[in-house]
C-alpha cells in the first residue's frame, strides 16, 4: 500500500486544502494517509519552513505549496501502472 505524507503546520490554510484534496483522493486510492507537523522538529522546520504544505509519495517529494489534486492523483496512477 502507499503511503502520502503532508508535512504541514498550525494555522495554515494552504495545509488545510492540502489534507482535504488528499482526503478526497483517499476515497478513491487505497494509501495509507500521514501528517506530520513540522513544528515538532527543528530539522523539519528547516528543510520544509517556507515550502509548507510538502507531500511526500512512498517517500519522494511531490509537491509543495499550492498542492494539486490531479497531480497527486496522476501520480498515483502512474504508481499504479508499474
Amino acid at each position: 500500500m502507499h503511503k502520502i505524507t503532508l508535512y504541514t503546520r498550525q494555522r495554515c490554510p494552504l495545509c488545510e486544502k492540502a489534507k482535504t484534496s488528499i482526503l478526497e483522493l483517499q476515497e478513491e486510492w487505497k494509501f495509507h494517509y500521514e501528517e506530520t507537523d513540522i513544528e515538532t522538529s527543528d530539522e523539519l522546520t528547516e528543510l520544509y519552513g517556507l515550502m509548507i504544505p510538502v507531500v511526500h509519495l512512498d517517500g519522494v517529494e511531490v509537491g509543495f505549496g499550492y498542492v494539486d489534486k490531479m497531480d497527486i492523483c496522476n501520480r498515483l496512477r502512474e504508481k499504479k501502472l508499474k
